[in-house]
């Protein structure tokens, strides 16, 4: 089906189906009356909260039988954060977006459209990601601890084994997304966008405490665990 978002001064046409969404069409007068940004979270949550009420989402990530090719070591420039274009939040590239193993702490991703990456045993610790994209991410077994990842669009994305001290999810939307296995102590959710079956299955986390020493947000208390059993 199709979604339309407007304001006064601009408006956009995305498509929203059980498997995501992306951006057709959009107008705008100038970059400041319209942001993209807000046009794909507004897209991810009205998706999520459509679909939502038939299945819970599952991230990319989750496949239990999912096989990844080996690692193209002979690529010089594999290890380097790129774009894909806005319209393809899907997750849909021309080739693989391989950063296993790479050494990528400290740097400043922020606004990259990174859908569909796939990172295992990579290092992003204290990487800026603040309003960029990681739909349907693979994102296991590697070190975001102290990422920030404020503002941006982690839906249908797996985090599992992965460690997260201390990273920053405030106002990211979260939808679908996994952190089973995954070291969550010290983090922030606060007004992140998490649907009903996402707490749940975050508020059992055993590593879900502490506070974050950025912020100093309780980690438990961002989430919001307060209705949920443990």
């Amino acid at each position: 089906g199709f979604l339309y978002l407007a304001n006064v001064d601009a408006f956009a046409t995305l498509s929203c189906n059980r498997s995501g969404f992306g951006i057709t069409k959009l107008q705008a007068q100038n970059d400041e009356d319209f942001s993209l940004r807000n046009v794909a979270a507004s897209a991810a949550l009205a998706c999520s909260l459509f679909f939502g009420s038939m299945d819970p989402a599952l991230a990319d990530g989750q496949t239990k039988d999912f096989k990844l090719p080996p690692i193209d070591f002979k690529d010089t420039g594999r290890c380097t954060f790129s774009g894909s274009a806005m319209g393809q939040a899907n997750a849909a590239r021309d080739k693989l977006y391989d950063l296993r193993m790479c050494e990528m702490s400290g740097k400043d991703a922020s606004g990259f459209d990174l859908s569909g990456v796939i990172m295992s045993k990579t290092d992003v610790s204290s990487t800026k990601f603040i309003e960029s994209q990681f739909s349907k991410g693979y994102l296991h077994d590697s070190d975001f601890s102290g990422a920030d990842f404020t503002n941006a669009i982690v839906d249908r994305a797996s985090f599992f084994g992965s460690k997260l001290r201390g990273t920053i999810f405030t106002n990211a939307v979260l939808t679908g997304t996994s952190f089973e296995g995954a070291d969550v102590e010290n983090a922030d959710f606060t007004d992140a966008y998490l649907g009903d079956f996402d707490i749940k299955n975050l508020c059992k986390n055993p590593t879900l405490k502490g506070e974050n020493p950025v912020t100093g947000a309780d980690t438990l208390l961002s989430v919001g665990c307060g209705g949920f059993k443990r």
